[in-house]
This record gives C-alpha cells, sequence and structure tokens, in this order.
C-alpha cells in the first residue's frame, strides 16, 4: 500500500536572509518549504507578506523549535494555540519537533538531550497525546543530534521507537542526524536506520555538519552534505521508499545556484530509488509470467 506524505518531492528550508533570492524559484525547482514558526508567528509587514506569496505558492510544513516536549515545565499552551492558529492561516501540512528540551524555569537556548529512560518515554509520550488532541492531529518528532546521554537505560533507537509507539504519533527522520550520532556514540548508521518504524516517516531532513575531531561531529546545518550522509539517505530511501525530503541550511548560506544543486540532487536520488523500485517490479513481473508459462 502506497503510504500518503503530507508533501512530495526535495524542500528546502525557508529563512529571511535568502526569502529575495528565492523569489523567483519555481515549484518544479522546490517542491515544498519549512519554517520555524516561531520565527514567523506575529510578523507582519513586508516580511508577513513576503511569507504570505510563498505558502500560496508552495506547500509548506512547519518544523517548531521552543515546544520543549521533554522538558519538566508545563507545555506552552499560548504557543500551541498560536502554532494551530498559524497552521489554519498557511494550509500547514505538517508540524514536527525535535524529541529533546530546550526549557525549564526559562529557554536555554538549545536542544538538550532527553534521558533515554522508561520513565521519560511515558512523561513524553503523554505529552505528545495531548498536543496532538489540542491540534486534532499527528506531529512528528526528529530523531535529534545530542552529544551526551544522562541516566541512559536504553538506546537512543530503543528510546525513539518506544516513544513514537506509546504516543502513536510520526517520524520526522532526520538523516544527518543519525550520521552525526553514530560518529560520536559509535554505532552503525545503517543499523539505526534499518531499525525505524517507516510507516512513521511523515518527510526527511538532510544537512551538513562540522568536522570537530575524528570522534566528534556537530550538526550545524552550515556545511554542504557530504558523501556518506547522501549515501544513508539512498539506504533510507531502499528501505522504506522515496519519502519526502528538505534541506536543511541555516549558516554559511551558499549562492542560489549551489544551495538548489543540494535540492536537486535529493531529487536525483529519490529518481535513482523510483526507478529500482519499477526495475524490481518488473523483474518479479516477468519472473512471475515466466513460471506462469512453465
Amino acid at each position: 500500500m502506497k503510504q500518503h506524505y503530507p508533501v512530495q518531492g526535495a524542500g528546502l528550508g525557508l529563512r529571511r536572509s535568502i526569502c529575495e533570492s528565492l523569489a523567483s524559484v519555481s515549484s518544479e525547482q522546490v517542491q515544498f518549504m519549512e519554517v520555524a514558526p516561531e520565527n514567523w508567528i506575529g510578523v507582519g509587514g513586508r516580511y508577513g507578506a513576503t511569507l504570505r506569496q510563498f505558502t500560496e505558492k508552495f506547500p509548506f510544513v512547519i518544523h517548531g523549535l521552543s515546544l520543549s516536549i521533554g522538558s519538566p515545565s508545563a507545555l506552552d499552551w499560548d504557543l500551541l494555540r498560536a502554532i494551530k492558529a498559524f497552521m489554519a492561516e498557511h494550509s500547514i501540512r505538517c508540524y514536527s519537533e525535535h524529541l529533546s528540551f530546550c526549557s525549564d524555569s526559562g529557554h536555554l537556548y538549545d536542544l538538550m538531550p532527553i534521558p533515554f529512560t522508561a520513565e521519560a518515554v511515558d512523561y513524553v509520550a503523554q505529552r505528545i497525546t495531548q498536543i496532538q488532541d489540542f491540534l486534532g492531529q499527528r506531529i512528528a518528532m526528529e530523531n535529534v543530534s545530542y552529544y551526551a546521554a544522562p541516566q541512559q537505560e536504553m538506546s537512543e533507537l530503543e528510546f525513539l521507537n518506544a516513544v513514537l509507539d506509546q504516543a502513536d504519533c510520526n517520524l520526522l527522520l532526520d538523516v544527518n542526524n543519525i550520521y552525526v550520532n553514530s560518529i560520536n556514540h559509535h554505532y552503525d548508521p545503517f543499523e539505526f536506520l534499518a531499525g525505524l518504524p517507516g510507516e512513521r516517516i511523515a518527510y526527511g531532513h538532510i544537512a551538513g555538519h562540522d568536522w570537530e575531531a575524528e570522534d566528534l561531529r556537530v550538526d550545524t546545518h552550515g556545511a554542504d552534505v557530504i558523501d556518506p550522509v547522501w549515501q544513508l539517505l539512498d539506504a533510507a530511501y531502499d528501505q522504506y521508499g522515496v519519502f519526502p525530503t528538505l534541506l536543511e541550511r541555516d549558516f554559511n548560506i551558499p549562492p542560489l545556484e549551489e544551495l538548489l544543486a543540494e535540492v536537486d540532487q535529493i531529487r536525483a536520488c529519490q529518481k535513482r530509488a523510483q526507478n529500482q523500485t519499477s526495475q524490481s517490479s518488473l523483474n518479479s513481473q516477468v519472473k512471475n509470467d515466466q513460471l506462469r508459462i512453465a
């Protein structure tokens, strides 16, 4: 059965610094866009009008920064009400957030890892369920990069799968985060990828990162995507079929043609995987026909 996704194709994160240069981009070059709602909620004037032009031209998803799903503090219902209104105003197709926390009696200005414990699974899943009930739809939680694992009782993969299952929410599959974590925490990224619930994937992220040391990568979204991450995206498509995938670039943003070349590379990966699937289906059909004739 073909999986239904909120968007299709290859996407690009919209940043204020590139709004002007992206104004002439067509829906053939970029199939969908993403913004952080906190950066746009309540924005009027020129930037508000610009966002409206983009959301009328492209399908949009939003990727939140401040939900702080793992925080010991109460959920920010004012933020959630604003997000719900923003989604309705701009016909947003999907709301995703980080499986982490960034606040506790104040904003921490960083994404902190949630302890990989059964107690944390119950706590986080219950909060996600409340949010989904309020919004009237599933949200997607992103597998995040992390640099320490305090109070770890479960593996990252076990924790992620338990939260997704218990909350019955979707997955934003960040391929770069798998690669970064595999280096920093010494595991096989392909084995991690193979253990995910593919039926829960809403869409994907791909991005660049910084090489700090042989055994340390930092997820910055400030560099080109490297070959091993592209290879992991190919493996994800082979494993789960082609899902919509978005390029994140937050810093050191290159000229538009270079940015779009990476979006083109996502689309090339998707086309290659689709062709391989079609060829496999054709080969299977030919084999079945030959068996019937025999």
